[in-house]
């Protein structure tokens, strides 16, 4: 296997995760419009205008467009869902990532390439040789062993199982992110207590709160010890990359379309680096827990290494509700201008607390995530040791951002959670 042969997908929820996949080195980009996606309630999706804006922009950085239509569909839904997908291949979106098979069928019908996502919960060669017929790629189960895995790829090699193209069927996987407890991420918790169906996209997550275990029939409370006991660690397959592309695993998913732009930007870089690393002969201990102490910078609950992939049985549970990143952000300000010629960023501060020496991030729609240490910091032109609330600002930066983007402190966790 090659490393063209390799695609890193990464998650979009708005222009500014957009940007900073791209950045990051993402190959490809997955993001939802309106609501017919599994994230319609937690990320900030796109409108159906997007569409030509998200493929220009795709195209130009040589990125594919993968378009979630993963939820499932009532009949009352048929025209919208069939309305997306034209809209999409008219904007030369590149594929659909799609669930039910009215999306499958209508999607293949029209000659927009299909990925049949994890939902669908194929488990064994003969799902895959089903949806072969109508998807190029297709997202395997979350909760298959490694094994298993391999065993398909190679069936699909030796048996010639193509797609709707002519080419042998992909198999994508998830590699890091938030794990859901149930089966393939179908969950009816959130339908059941709220009414906000988790195969609509409307998951409240009852999975991540604290809950106690008490008999009824004689009150008493089982001790615990941890609360958190149906939320799983978040998945974390760097360590463990080399085995999956061994095993012939040719797209690998970062899920997160609900996460800020710095969690998709470090991401998306320490899986692209540790791609680079596999294929550079440069793949060692050292590098992966380089990018490992990166990772753990940004959103996370806790790693979970090796997942169900290894044979682990889950057991992995998050200590705590949220994050426990090592770092986090704080609003700052924002920016009225950028010099180019200078390479200067001129702010207003909206807080206190900016000094030379601290870490910045701007992140913005278009300029996606930037990330910097402050040298040279500027008070109303005039030198400063430190710049608070109201404070005209100037720095130099090394790319341009844009009016009103976002400028936040990034400073260690005074209290991590455990």
């Amino acid at each position: 296997m090659k490393r063209s042969d390799i695609t890193l997908l990464s998650p979009a929820g708005s222009f500014a995760g957009l940007h900073a996949a791209i950045q990051g080195g993402a190959d490809a980009v997955y993001f939802g419009v309106e609501q017919l996606n599994m994230r319609s309630r937690s990320a900030g999706n796109f409108s159906t205008r997007d569409l030509d804006h998200i493929s220009t922009l795709c195209q130009k950085h040589k990125v594919k467009s993968h378009l979630a239509l993963n939820t499932i569909i009532y009949d009352d839904e048929l025209e919208m869902m069939k309305h997306l997908c034209l809209e999409a291949k008219r904007a030369g979106i590149d594929a659909v990532i799609a669930t039910d098979v009215s999306t499958i069928t209508f999607a293949h019908s029209i000659g927009l390439p299909v990925h049949v996502s994890t939902q669908a919960n194929i488990s064994n060669l003969e799902a895959v040789k089903f949806y072969a017929d109508y998807a190029e790629v297709l997202v395997l189960a979350r909760e298959l062993t490694l094994e298993t895995i391999s065993h398909i790829i190679n069936e699909i090699a030796r048996q010639n199982i193509v797609g709707p193209q002519g080419k042998l069927v992909q198999i994508e996987l998830f590699v890091h992110g938030a794990m859901c407890v149930s089966i393939a991420g179908k969950c009816y918790m959130s339908l059941a207590v709220h009414n906000h169906s988790a195969n609509r996209g409307e998951c409240l997550q009852n999975c991540r709160k604290r809950y106690r275990v008490i008999d009824e029939s004689t009150d008493e409370e089982l001790i615990l010890d941890n609360q958190f006991v149906m939320s799983p660690k978040d998945l974390c397959m760097i360590r463990y990359l080399d085995k999956l592309l061994d095993a012939g695993v040719q797209v690998l998913k970062i899920e997160g379309r609900g996460r800020a732009a710095d969690y998709v930007f470090h991401t998306t870089q320490c899986y692209r680096r540790a791609i680079e690393n596999y294929f550079d002969g440069s793949w060692d201990e050292r590098n992966i827990e380089a990018l490992i102490t990166q990772l753990e910078r940004v959103f996370n609950r806790g790693f979970w290494h090796g997942g169900y992939y290894l044979g682990n049985p889950l057991g992995e549970w998050a200590g705590a509700y949220g994050s426990v990143a090592t770092t986090q952000k704080t609003y700052l300000g924002y920016a009225v201008n950028y010099y180019a010629k200078a390479k200067i960023g001129h702010f207003i501060l909206e807080n206190d607390g900016l000094k030379p020496g601290d870490t910045v991030a701007v992140i913005g729609p278009t300029t996606g995530y930037l990330e910097t240490a402050v040298t040279g910091l500027f008070v109303d032109d005039d030198p400063a040791s430190s710049a608070g609330r109201g404070d005209q600002v100037t720095f130099p930066l090394g790319a341009r951002v844009r009016r009103n983007d976002k400028l936040y402190l990034i400073h260690e966790r005074k209290h991590r959670q455990t």
